[in-house]
């Protein structure tokens, strides 16, 4: 296939998404006040005695449920995504890598809801506390449906992103692109780069940076043994093992 017909492929499988968290989004705008609502919830908790959100346009309330009724159908529909997402690499892989797409896909969902589980139900309690802590008698949190969702939807996004990081190196090290030897080679690095990618994707301070920055180099560890058990075998083993055949071929 040439490089047109690999964007022509790219397209289709990213319109195929829309469409899907489109639909989603439909399904879901129902009980669009009672999610938001819920996705409040741990900022409504750590709000003080006598606070409540605002919205500041007449149809900023309006918008703001429908945002969070596609934040809705993504999560819903992040199987059928991922799916067609690792349908575009499919023509890329061996007749007996192409056995595990569906897998791969469930669990590339499951990660991703999972890191955005982790992120509402660990994460922004610590993270709300810490910022409705700066108010007193002279300053009162005034926050905006808005600005609050956006600030959940960029931390659910972006732990439900970093979740993925095991599952990528599982596919990397099946692929013998990357292995346990290397990756601990880099662990230096990949520390720092869990710093730099925190303070991209999470909002500009740092506590919550560094609650990204924690588990993310978790992950990589994780990923570092799951490249030992899972990935091919490693030039060090392969030689040994070679090495040890050929001394069993001269002793018979």
């Amino acid at each position: 296939m040439g490089f047109l017909d690999h964007l022509d492929d790219l397209r289709k499988a990213l319109t195929r998404c829309l469409a899907a968290a489109f639909l989603g989004m439909l399904a879901c705008y129902a009980f669009a006040r009672q999610l938001f609502n819920w996705l409040m919830l741990p900022l409504f908790e750590a709000f003080p005695e006598g606070s409540s959100m605002i919205y500041t346009a007449p149809h900023e309330a309006f918008f703001t449920y429908i945002k969070t009724a596609f934040l809705a159908g993504l999560f819903l529909t992040s199987p059928y995504i991922f799916y067609q997402l690792w349908l575009f690499v499919k023509p890329g892989l061996y007749s007996n890598e192409r056995k595990y797409i569906f897998p791969i896909s469930f669990c590339s969902a499951l990660l991703f809801i999972s890191g955005s589980v982790f992120g509402y139900f660990i994460i922004f309690p610590f993270a709300y506390q810490f910022f409705m802590g700066f108010a007193n008698i002279y300053i009162e949190p005034m926050i905006s449906m808005k600005e609050g969702f956006t600030f959940s939807f960029r931390l659910l996004l972006a732990f439900g992103i970093v979740f993925e990081l095991p599952l990528v190196i599982f596919f990397l090290a099946r692929l013998g692109l990357v292995t346990s030897q290397k990756l601990r080679k880099v662990r230096k690095y990949s520390i720092l780069t869990a710093f730099l990618l925190s303070a991209m994707l999470t909002p500009p301070d740092v506590f919550t940076q560094a609650f990204m920055a924690g588990p993310l180099i978790i992950l990589y560890e994780v990923g570092i043994w799951i490249a030992y058990f899972f990935g091919r075998k490693e030039p060090e083993r392969e030689k040994k093992k070679q090495s040890k055949e050929s001394k069993a071929d001269t002793a018979g």
